[in-house]
């Protein structure tokens, strides 16, 4: 009688350590999306960790520049290749703190912010490193969604890629005019000459298109762009003389 009593006792206590239904189905709520996010980190982190070593093909928006106008001009060029007067004015044109944050400038976000409270029309805060993220791995748009993955692809390329190997990709997938994509295509279509032979001058004026290729170019030479490509010119050098651009040699 005792030793039944016991094995009754036995099964009661292992039907109470069952999971039941309810926490069985918490459990399994929470678990496949961890185990998801777990795969999809992993597959980012390949994929970027896969450009320290090749030569990116593209993204999104070239490949959509390419299906519209049916060809697009681009010749992929190592840093070295390029004009370090041409890395530098990009530099001064879009993240002149480029070497000395990890991805956002968190300065100009509140400058950006403290603009946009008081209604005055200002650039964006978006780094170099930021362009990189949205413009290789990810879509156009303003989505929460795609600002949260391009926060988290400029975390992936800061932390796997050199300094040097998110300018070089930037030069060489950046927009220079319709259907004109990186550095040599750029030198090549605008100023007839190799993307290592660009003087600071044809540099500086490439950079001042950037934040609209398809309707600026650097050969038109009205009162803002010629002040613009001053204004870069001036930063270039700063940047140069203060040793600011050292990161990428």
């Amino acid at each position: 009688m005792g030793g039944c009593m016991a094995r009754t006792k036995s099964k009661a206590g292992k039907r109470k350590d069952k999971p039941r239904p309810l926490r069985r189905l918490l459990l399994r709520l929470i678990y496949w999306p961890l185990r998801a996010f777990a795969y999809a980190l992993a597959a980012a982190i390949l994929w970027v960790g896969s450009y320290t070593v090749i030569d990116p093909p593209g993204g999104y928006y070239l490949a959509a520049e390419w299906v519209r106008l049916g060809h697009i001009e681009r010749e992929w060029r190592d840093l070295d290749g390029i004009s370090p007067d041409l890395a530098r004015a990009v530099m001064a044109a879009e993240d002149a703190n480029f070497c000395d944050h990890w991805g956002f400038d968190l300065k100009a976000i509140e400058q950006a912010i403290a603009a946009n409270a008081q209604g005055r029309r200002v650039r964006g805060a978006s780094t170099i490193s930021q362009q990189v993220a949205k413009n290789l791995f990810l879509w156009p748009g303003r989505s929460w969604l795609r600002k949260g993955l391009e926060a988290g692809f400029t975390v992936l390329i800061e932390t796997i890629w050199t300094k040097r190997r998110i300018v070089e990709v930037y030069l060489n997938i950046a927009e220079f005019g319709d259907g004109v994509f990186g550095a040599q295509a750029a030198a090549r279509h605008h100023f007839n000459r190799d993307a290592s032979a660009l003087t600071l001058d044809q540099s500086t004026r490439l950079a001042a298109i950037l934040p609209d290729p398809k309707h600026r170019s650097p050969g038109r030479t009205t009162p803002y762009m010629s002040r613009r490509a001053a204004a870069i010119a001036d930063g270039a050098r700063t940047l140069e003389g203060e040793g600011r651009a050292g990161c990428v040699g």
